[in-house]
């Protein structure tokens, strides 16, 4: 029989009340849940369309348009090095009806104004071309280089189009008789910048990266896990060791561009280093990393158990010994990953550079980290910067040779990690 006196309902209200709020706090972490789940695919649907841009952009770029023409090496266009000439004269035989002035221009447009290496490159591998006629393939312009890819119109007359009626139709002929044609881009990865986009190159910044990143690492791997290593197990617990901690901690949080300005302050004005040179960018890239080793290393000598260093003092080693041979070792794997990851981070800074002058516009292929050169990051910043369309598909190349640089080096990271990490 119910019972339904008051004192009945009044015992029954707290049970309901409480089965009211946990299904209110059930509620509200589904509701977290679903928030939390919705902001990551979020944040990978963004990711997924910068990346998605970035590819989609750059991967023409390792495509690259030419022409093949008849080439006449004839003894007066070599001896006076004319070989533009010699080009300009095989267009005009494969098209006999252009006779104007600027006809004869807007032909000699389609190829690059820098089509003539590729005959001096024949010539000095074979001298005994001279006097022959040979099929050479030429470097597009960046113009007719977009238009064979379809980034711009090759209607006649369309707006923005920035080839001539005349060259779409001269352009028609090449491809009806099978004389353009799409090949890897290997001037991008074989040479350096250049003013054409259809010569610009990526090697250099490649090469001046590389030197920057080696001399980051000698300046700032020995000299932060030496720091990490003296105030983790050597430096006396006093105020002194706490103030330089505490420097430590904030300079892991200084903008770059402040290092860049220390940099051209003390190397370049001071000191008198070469401007553009791997060696001040390494120099400034060290001092950024520097914090980032010395932390991920301090981090790493703390993981170390405390029983290994007690165990080799109780058979008579020193403190030096103890650090050196058994605690050092043992935290190595975590400071090379603090380290690889400090120099992914220092790779991709790009202001402390443009303050040191490596904003330069740099041709050559640097030989020695004192020669002038350009890092990955600021080339692609200088191809943002300009104006032809062939240097969009260049600048999301360079962005996709970046972020390969950086995750190698995370995998790198990664790698070592799992392979000398232990667990105690």
């Amino acid at each position: 029989m119910t019972d339904n006196s008051p004192t009945a309902a009044a015992a029954h209200r707290p049970s309901l009340d409480a089965a009211a709020h946990v299904r209110r706090r059930y509620a509200a972490e589904r509701r977290f849940k679903a928030i939390g789940l919705g902001a990551i695919f979020l944040a990978l649907g963004f990711l997924a369309i910068l990346l998605w841009t970035i590819v989609s952009n750059g991967l023409s770029a390792f495509m690259q348009t030419y022409i093949r023409v008849d080439v006449r090496f004839d003894a007066e266009s070599v001896a006076g090095e004319d070989y533009q000439g010699a080009i300009k004269s095989a267009l005009y035989a494969r098209f006999p009806a252009v006779e104007s002035r600027g006809e004869r221009r807007e032909l000699a447009a389609l190829l690059s104004s820098g089509a003539d290496t590729a005959l001096r490159r024949m010539l000095t591998a074979d001298p005994s071309l001279v006097g022959t006629t040979k099929p050479v393939w030429l470097v597009a312009s960046d113009d007719v280089d977009m238009a064979i890819k379809g980034h711009i119109s090759r209607q006649p007359g369309a707006s923005g189009n920035r080839l001539t009626d005349r060259q779409l139709g001269w352009l028609g002929e090449l491809e009806a008789a099978g004389t353009v044609e799409k090949r890897f881009n290997t001037i991008l990865l074989s040479s350096g910048d250049s003013r054409e986009p259809e010569l610009a190159g990526l090697w250099g910044a490649v090469v001046g990266s590389v030197f920057s990143l080696v001399i980051t690492l000698i300046v700032s791997f020995p000299l932060g896990v030496a720091t990490a290593v003296y105030l983790e197990e050597f430096a006396p617990k006093n105020r002194w060791t706490a103030l330089i901690e505490v420097n430590i901690n904030n300079l892991a949080a200084v903008p770059s561009v402040v290092f860049g300005l220390l940099g051209l302050a003390i190397f370049l004005n001071f000191l008198g280093m070469p401007r553009s040179a791997p060696l001040v960018g390494g120099l400034v890239l060290a001092l950024i990393c520097l914090p980032t080793i010395i932390i991920a290393g301090r981090a790493a000598l703390k993981a170390v158990p405390p029983s290994i260093r007690e165990a080799a003092l109780g058979l008579g080693a020193s403190r030096l010994q103890v650090v050196n041979d058994h605690v050092l070792p043992l935290a190595m794997p975590g400071i090379m990953t603090g380290t690889i990851l400090g120099m992914a981070h220092a790779l991709g800074e790009t202001a402390p550079l443009l303050m040191i002058g490596m904003v330069a516009f740099i041709v050559d292929i640097p030989a020695s980290p004192l020669d002038p050169s350009a890092v990955l990051p600021v080339q692609v910043y200088l191809w943002a910067d300009s104006p032809e369309r062939a240097f969009v598909e260049r600048t999301s190349a360079a962005i996709m040779a970046l972020l390969l640089f950086l995750g190698a080096m995370n995998l790198a990271a990664i790698l070592l990690r799992k392979k000398f990490e232990r667990r105690w």
